[in-house]
């Protein structure tokens, strides 16, 4: 949502997707898109996620740093803890640009905010998450929410992540487009 409260013209798409399918509760994240330039390309740091599901996947298998949030929760505080808790870092000081939402496949509508920053992957700790592994067998496990982090450009990560985060990256690539027409 906007400052004001009111959506804006790519969340309130996402909404209406979400709320006129399947009738299931509408599951909400919000996320970080934290990007660099370098010299003068954009770009975003993602993170590959973690267990065994995605062990051995690349293509669709990253992601911004992002998580659920309850409609009670101000979401541009829930893209903060998200981000730190599956990062490690807090967000950098800066200004954070909307970029609406997108509605995943597996029907989370995710609001995400870019900010420029940097950051060394090898530096970047996630949180974890238990799991019943292999299926069946009452082992539990412990796994991180991501099991590391690199720099993408923006071609590239609109191919190896989640492919509705693609709209994120090009509406962040138009952004960046417009202001450096401005200056």
């Amino acid at each position: 949502m906007t400052r004001s409260g009111r959506r804006d013209r790519h969340e309130e798409e996402a909404h209406l997707a979400a709320v006129s399918g399947v009738g299931k509760p509408l599951r909400r994240s919000a996320g970080i898109v934290l990007f660099r330039l370098r010299d003068g390309v954009p770009e975003v740091l993602l993170g590959h996620m973690g267990g065994p599901f995605w062990r051995r996947k690349d293509a669709g298998a990253w992601t911004i740093p992002k998580g659920g949030y309850t409609s009670d929760e101000d979401a541009v505080e829930a893209a903060r803890r998200e981000y730190a808790e599956e990062i490690g870092h807090p967000v950098p000081d800066g200004e954070l640009i909307p970029l609406g939402a997108v509605l995943q496949a597996n029907g989370k509508l995710v609001t995400a905010w870019a900010v420029e920053g940097d950051l060394d992957p090898s530096s970047a700790r996630s949180n974890t998450f238990e799991l019943e592994w292999p299926p069946g067998s009452g082992r539990r496990q412990t796994y991180p929410e991501l099991d590391r982090v690199a720099w993408f450009t923006l071609a590239a990560a609109r191919s190896s992540a989640v492919a509705a985060q693609a709209d994120l990256f090009e509406r962040l690539d138009e952004t960046l487009a417009a202001r450096q027409s401005t200056s």
